[in-house]
């Protein structure tokens, strides 16, 4: 799956966001320029956790923006390291997120198999804690000939 990501350029790097609201809009950029979301999708993610809060942080360091927008134009995911954490909620010291996968899909089966490689990355502590510390697609590449992704 990485290895995947860095060649159809779904991957970003940046030292920082100016707040959660653009970490969002930045994490959808890859998605936005491959065709695969729309102009809307940022916005409807960051309005879900406007309404709904930071749901997308599912540990600490790490965020899967989604939304129920059907404006996508296939299924993909998206990755983004940011250098320094992005807070999206004050008061909750655990709700902060530095590597951002952004899920859209218009293919459940797909969706489906893309969840699967996710939950497979997140429950392996060694590969997060080196996606911690990448800073390149040279480095993305390195970790995925290591873990077989």
């Amino acid at each position: 799956m990485l290895r995947e990501l860095v060649e159809k350029k779904r991957t970003l790097f940046i030292d920082k966001a100016n707040s959660w609201e653009d970490a969002i809009h930045q994490s959808c950029k890859t998605l936005l320029y491959s065709g695969v979301i729309g102009e809307n999708y940022a916005d409807e993610i960051i309005r879900c956790i406007n309404e709904y809060g930071p749901y997308i942080v599912i540990m600490p360091g790490i965020a899967i923006p989604h939304s129920q927008e059907n404006a996508t134009g296939g299924t993909g995911i998206g990755f983004m390291k940011v250098g320094q954490r992005v807070i999206f909620d004050e008061c909750d010291p655990d709700k902060y997120a530095n590597l951002f996968f952004t899920l859209a899909t218009t293919d459940p089966e797909a969706h489906l198999k893309n969840m699967r490689t996710l939950s497979n990355i997140l429950t392996n502590e060694a590969l997060i804690e080196d996606l911690h510390k990448a800073r390149s697609d040279d480095d993305l590449l390195l970790i995925a000939k290591k873990y077989n992704l």
